[in-house]
């Protein structure tokens, strides 16, 4: 039997066969296929967009390959994406989720296709020719993650996503713990970092004793967000995998640790370390502060913190790449990256 449209996708992917009926039991316009394409950009995750019954959509799924908590991470996404409707925080509309695997073998969901683009490789010339649009759209993206601060979990409905009681307390033991299981990779040495220690024990000596719960995206930085094309907006937060109830400043202090600008860490978005017009880190954060109720006096904190955690987490590629599991050279920039991080993150001590 041959699905018009199916010739666009794999058939492992995405089975248009399988996604037709379910598709109609959410009560979504009828017909036949078309446009179906795999969307560059998910790094971690597949999107696919598609039409049917004169409707744009764009599915999620995890990826081929999947990870032990690839199909969880797509409810947890799905689930947020339900919560946030209605609120001030520029995301994309969750149309329907398929929470279990019967469908496609696989957890996924259809949300609304955003009219952007990703700004962390390059610029349009509007952007890249205008001071004024940069700082416009660089509040803009720290005026999203105030409003996500903002948004009631609880009367959200996300009361039980995670587990604020002892979150700060918990980060640094947990992430340390996670570089010590690199050990087991045949072939990593251990983590080379000079300043590691002095960062961990600095975290846990100044970590704030007080802070307010609320929804964190996770892994803000500008590669998980989308601008408008014709005006300097923050069109959508994109890429909600790491998303859970914590202290809504880490988002912020994550921020701050990957904007672009002279002597930034090659990271997401590298190719904006040499562009002019954006605002300063302490611009972004005097904005926030601007915007959210929540107490700004250990915000160096949470910059280290994001550092810390960061290089912590791409250190784990670098080890897998020492033990032929991941791509060598990708793995010796990452690893070039987590020093970077690291160094920044003494300068604040």
């Amino acid at each position: 039997m041959t699905i018009p449209g199916q010739d666009g996708v794999d058939r492992e992917l995405v089975d248009l066969e399988r996604l037709a009926p379910w598709m109609d039991e959410q009560g979504l316009p009828a017909g036949d296929f078309e446009r179906v394409e795999v969307l560059a950009g998910g790094t971690q995750n597949i999107l696919v967009r598609l039409e049917r019954g004169g409707r744009a959509y764009v599915l999620r799924r995890p990826p081929r390959h999947l990870r032990k908590a690839s199909n969880e991470v797509l409810r947890r996404e799905a689930r947020v994406l339900s919560a946030l409707a209605g609120s001030d925080v520029p995301h994309p509309g969750l149309i329907a989720a398929c929470p279990d695997e019967d469908v496609l073998g696989v957890v996924f969901y259809l949300m609304e296709p955003v009219d952007g683009f990703n700004p962390s490789q390059r610029l349009p010339a509007a952007y890249a020719t205008d001071e004024a649009w940069l700082r416009a759209v660089a509040f803009d993206v720290i005026d999203g993650i105030a409003a996500l601060g903002a948004v009631d979990h609880e009367a959200a409905g996300l009361g039980d996503f995670g587990r604020p009681q002892g979150f700060l307390e918990r980060q640094v033991g947990r992430w340390m713990h996670e570089l010590g299981t690199y050990g087991e990779l045949k072939g990593y040495g251990g983590p080379r970092i000079p300043e590691l220690d002095r960062v961990a024990r600095w975290l846990d000596d100044n970590r704030p004793v007080a802070w307010t719960p609320g929804i964190m995206h996770g892994d803000y930085h500008l590669a998980n967000v989308l601008f408008e094309h014709d005006r300097p907006r923050l069109a959508a937060i994109v890429d909600w995998e790491m998303s859970t109830i914590g202290d809504p400043l880490v988002d912020l202090g994550w921020t701050v640790a990957m904007w672009p600008g002279e002597g930034a860490p090659i990271g997401p978005a590298a190719a904006l370390n040499d562009v002019r017009g954006f605002p300063t880190p302490a611009e972004l954060i005097a904005r926030y502060a601007e915007r959210s109720t929540r107490d700004m006096s250990a915000i160096d904190w949470y910059t280290v913190f994001a550092c810390f955690k960061c290089g912590i987490i791409l250190e784990g590629t670098y080890a897998r790449a020492c033990a032929g599991k991941a791509d060598k050279g990708v793995g010796d920039v990452l690893h070039a990256i987590t020093l970077a991080l690291f160094a920044k993150a003494d300068t604040y001590l």
